[in-house]
């Protein structure tokens, strides 16, 4: 039980974290406390977790076109979610949510690295498999 609930922790955490220097970096990003931060980091992961693959899914035909630049779009409409949800979290704008989304995505995947030590939990081994061959 705990070995499942010790990465979802871990998640938030970076989440919560990500969340809370963006509000630092981009002035139209605001928190009215501790406890909003971490219901919006919650319901962020949620969100990313259930609403946006229905979204991708429905907006592939774009998605493809756009080279896949409108996951940004979709990443920002995320966030705009969780601050019209959430009482104490405010954004000033679409295209505040849009930077802050893009600034939070790099900052995820550097701090990942640093707490994953730069390798995944796991490894996926597309190769034949030991002793067989590829035709």
């Amino acid at each position: 039980m705990l070995a499942n609930l010790t990465p979802f922790l871990l998640h938030w955490a970076l989440t919560a974290f990500a969340l809370w220097v963006a509000s630092h970096v981009f002035k139209g990003m605001h928190f009215s406390s501790t406890g909003s931060l971490a219901v919006s980091a919650l319901l962020l992961g949620l969100a990313n977790a259930i609403v946006r693959p229905l979204l991708v899914l429905l907006t592939l035909p774009l998605t493809l076109v756009t080279f896949g630049l409108f996951l940004l779009v979709i990443n920002a409409l995320m966030l705009l979610l969780v601050a019209r949800l959430v009482d104490g979290f405010k954004l000033d704008g679409f295209w505040t949510a849009f930077w802050a989304s893009l600034f939070m995505a790099l900052l995820s995947l550097v701090l990942g690295a640093f707490v994953l030590g730069g390798t995944p939990e796991f490894t996926i081994d597309t190769g034949p498999a030991p002793g067989r061959v590829w035709l």
